[in-house]
């Protein structure tokens, strides 16, 4: 009997959480090369976490997005396609200062 490459998926998750995203990202490559989970979203959705945990965002949005395009559940490629956004859009800077003034102190 093979082993599940969904197995074999979560194993990949569980040694990034353990031993860093790199980690991880090399037992993806794996399953990548094996074909049985090519097209699957799944892939696509844990190795753009994989990739956003050790910062490569522009990797990381290119495969939110191809998750999102891969899976025919409407909740979840409406999540994937908000983390993509999420990803893209500009980090909004904080005030600097404390609260305006808008008298005197006593």
């Amino acid at each position: 009997m093979s082993p599940n490459p969904l197995v074999s998926l979560n194993r990949a998750v569980a040694a990034a959480m353990v031993h860093g995203p790199t980690a991880g990202l090399a037992m993806l490559r794996v399953l990548e090369s094996d074909g049985r989970l090519a097209e699957h979203h799944s892939l696509y959705a844990a190795k753009a976490h994989l990739l956003e945990m050790a910062g490569d965002l522009q990797a990381a949005i290119e495969s939110y997005r191809a998750a999102a395009n891969r899976t025919a559940s409407l909740p979840e490629r409406h999540y994937l396609t908000i983390r993509a956004a999420q990803l893209a859009a500009p980090p909004t800077q904080a005030p600097t200062g404390g609260l305006p003034a808008t008298g005197t102190r006593s």
